[in-house]
């Protein structure tokens, strides 16, 4: 799977765990040393890092003889290098949003025939309720493919004799997830004779309306997948940590359907009630997102959890990411990573103005200009606009994600050190709601946008990760 969150091990998992440290070592020289022997003088140039990571793994599969190895694409599918498998035992294809429209394309029906790329000459697929065009494109990729598609029926349909199914992962849009999980799995098991499913065939005949593809058959799960589907756990999607006061929503959320569920998610666990007025719970949006992704249309999507603070700040953890190899990334300078965060800071306070009108008290029009240069007496940077009212901002810009959470937890979270009391935050601003945060009885703050953010976010929270 990708992208890893605290660990690249984390992409190469072995009965659920990562691969240690010492099977990791092992098969990346091994891998490494072969193809720097082997690759041509002419063009002599590694494979790129998901692409050796993608060799690396379907080594480590073949050596460690697993019995089933479950390949997530990285990218779209059909040019995708993952998809070399020429006959798998069967494919799925999950709800289609629109990401990486520079590689895939612009509209959902061009990404769903890159998806359907995957499909392969009478390997069974199964995919969930798409919108009409593009499920329409699925259809037309399987039938040249000569690859029989069903679409999964509602995981309620499944419910019938076992009662509720509980998921471990929380969100509507896992029930999907879950839906096309139980085929997939049932497809295998039919494969290696399992014998024990109890199958409830639904009508060859039976279609959506409309929808000119089989629905897959409804049975009723095993005892072992309904544990499945209880005890499944994925870090960094809709993970709830509970440290004290503060409690840290995680969602990786990047799309616009992604960010929509994660209102979802985050009004129900978070905001079951209408929030006090009498500063007891402050609610701050940490934020950063990547890519060719349209950063206004997420903003303008978390708008009705009225965040009372806007974060944002780039993916690396520290300024300097020397001493950690597993977040770095050498596609995006410190510089880029902070123009991206203070368009989006512009971006909310725009948002906001729209939506309340002028507010004497949001910051003025935000001038760029010598913000990124950072004063050595200074020791970091923090970046906010010049606001009539700086202790009241409403949106700050900090250059790593280590400051980013120390001042939204203000000492009070166990697991992060307190903002220095001088010299870190040497702004004004920097002292923007440190006393509602520092005062208030619950401090309630999802960070989302990026699944890279996440896990940096991750990392810091929870340290045991980084073992």
């Amino acid at each position: 799977s990708s992208p890893h969150l605290v660990q690249v091990r984390e992409r190469i998992r072995i009965n659920g765990q990562p691969i240690s440290k010492d099977l990791f070592n092992k098969y990346f020289w091994l891998v490494y040393n072969r193809l720097e022997e082997t690759k041509d003088p002419v063009h002599a140039s590694m494979p790129a890092y998901f692409r050796f990571l993608t060799i690396m793994a379907f080594h480590v599969f073949l050596q460690e003889k697993v019995d089933l190895a479950v390949v997530e694409v990285g990218i779209g599918g059909a040019y995708d290098c993952t998809n070399i498998i020429r006959t798998p035992v069967v494919c799925g294809v999950s709800s289609l949003g629109i990401d990486h429209t520079s590689i895939l394309g612009d509209t959902l029906e061009k990404i769903a025939w890159q998806k359907g790329g995957i499909f392969k000459p009478g390997v069974p697929a199964f995919t969930v309720a798409q919108p009409e065009q593009p499920l329409e494109v699925l259809r037309e990729r399987a039938q040249e493919q000569k690859c029989p598609l069903y679409l999964c029926p509602e995981l309620d349909e499944f419910e019938e004799g076992c009662g509720a199914l509980e998921l471990g992962l929380a969100g509507a849009h896992q029930r999907s997830n879950a839906a096309l999980a139980l085929q997939l799995a049932r497809t295998w098991l039919q494969l290696r004779s399992c014998q024990d499913l109890e199958l409830k065939e639904v009508p060859a005949s039976t279609k959506l309306v409309g929808r000119p593809i089989p629905l897959a058959p409804i049975f009723r799960p095993t005892d072992a997948m309904i544990q499945g589907l209880r005890d499944t756990e994925w870090l960094g999607r809709t993970q709830v940590l509970s440290h004290g006061p503060v409690t840290w929503y995680l969602d990786g959320a990047h799309t616009t359907s992604s960010i929509q569920a994660c209102v979802r998610w985050f009004r129900q666990a978070a905001l079951k009630q209408d929030k006090l007025h009498d500063g007891s719970e402050v609610r701050v949006l940490l934020f950063n997102a990547t890519g060719d992704r349209d950063m206004a249309a997420l903003l303008k999507l978390l708008l009705p959890c009225h965040f009372d603070y806007a974060v944002f700040c780039p993916n690396f953890t520290e300024v300097s990411v020397a001493n950690n190899a597993d977040q770095q990334n050498f596609n995006v300078t410190l510089e880029n990573a902070l123009t991206r965060c203070l368009e989006n800071q512009r971006t909310w306070t725009r948002l906001l103005e729209e939506k309340a009108g002028q507010d004497p008290w949001l910051p003025a029009p935000l001038r760029v200009g010598g913000l990124l240069q950072p004063t050595p007496a200074r020791g970091s940077l923090l970046l906010v606009p010049p606001a009539p009212r700086p202790l009241n901002s409403p949106a700050l810009v900090f250059p790593c994600l280590a400051q980013a959470l120390r001042w939204v937890a203000q000492g009070r979270d166990p697991h992060l050190a307190a903002p220095a009391a001088s010299g870190a935050h040497p702004h004004p601003a920097a002292s923007s709601g440190a006393v509602l945060l520092r005062e208030a009885a619950a401090v309630r703050v999802l960070v989302t946008g990026s699944l890279h953010l996440v896990g940096g976010a991750l990392r810091l929270l929870d340290p045991a990760l980084s073992q």
